[in-house]
């Protein structure tokens, strides 16, 4: 066994193939196929072929791989996780692939960002959002860092995505919300797929609602799942009632 192989061993289990430079790959039987490089192929031709000189978010960025992608297209990029077993692999992975000075990992959670000051051009939000309990709070904060642009994708209910928009609902016609396609999203109060972090699982309408609910437009939608959006530029004023229960949600006027 090759030394960067029982590397590769000391770090299973892998959630994405990276190929690494000699040819190997972390997963090369990985069960969703060569994950993620498939969902790459169908997003990078949305988004600048030259990100020079662009601050990138990768949220939940596991192993790294959209980290190296992103990097490699010249971002400078901050990729942060909660699980230290992914983060080990992507700061070995990132010195393997030689890109250790383009990246910053760091151990944070999503709600971690909240009380942060810097703004990014990109926002990468792969794979986090149904594995959030409090999702909606998630993207405020996100909304409030992103400065022109986020690539999104979440776990997605199957089925049609028209309904009659209604501005305000009547009380006595709720029948309404029975509309096939009306944002909803369901709640998992056990697993899928063997997962108990898999809380929600939404159908189109509601991920297209909630996306322009926290001021983004979906411009692309390489794959069912992948929202390609940009940044509206609604300013939301400090007594809005959505900003101060954002504010206490976050906990932002208790530390400040």
């Amino acid at each position: 066994m090759k030394q960067i192989e029982k590397e590769i061993e000391d770090l299973k289990p892998w959630f994405h193939n990276l190929h690494l430079p000699d040819g190997t790959q972390t997963s090369p039987e990985h069960p969703l196929g060569d994950f993620p490089k498939f969902k790459w192929e169908l997003i990078a031709p949305f988004i600048p072929s030259d990100l020079s000189g662009v601050n990138v978010l990768d949220i939940g960025c596991n192993a790294g791989y959209y980290s190296f992608q992103l990097a490699r297209l010249g971002a400078k990029v901050t990729a942060i996780d909660i699980d230290e077993h992914f983060l080990k692999q992507a700061l070995w992975a990132s010195k393997v692939f030689g890109l250790e000075k383009n990246i910053e990992f760091k151990k944070m959670q999503v709600y971690d960002l909240a009380h942060e000051s810097q703004t990014y051009d990109l926002i990468w939000f792969m794979g986090v959002f149904y594995h959030l309990r409090y999702p909606l709070l998630a993207m405020d904060i996100i909304s409030r860092i992103s400065s022109e642009m986020m690539v999104f994708q979440t776990l997605k209910m199957p089925g049609v995505e028209q309904y009659t928009s209604v501005s305000d609902l009547d009380l006595f016609k709720r029948e309404t919300l029975l509309q096939t396609g009306w944002p909803k999203m369901a709640f998992i109060e056990e697993r899928v797929a063997g997962d108990p972090t898999n809380w929600w699982v939404p159908n189109g309408g509601a991920i297209e609602a909630m996306l322009r609910s926290s001021n983004f437009t979906v411009n692309h939608r390489p794959d069912d799942e992948i929202f390609v959006c940009s940044r509206n530029t609604v300013v939301i004023h400090e007594e809005d009632m959505r900003e101060k229960e954002y504010r206490a949600a976050a906990g932002i006027d208790k530390r400040n």
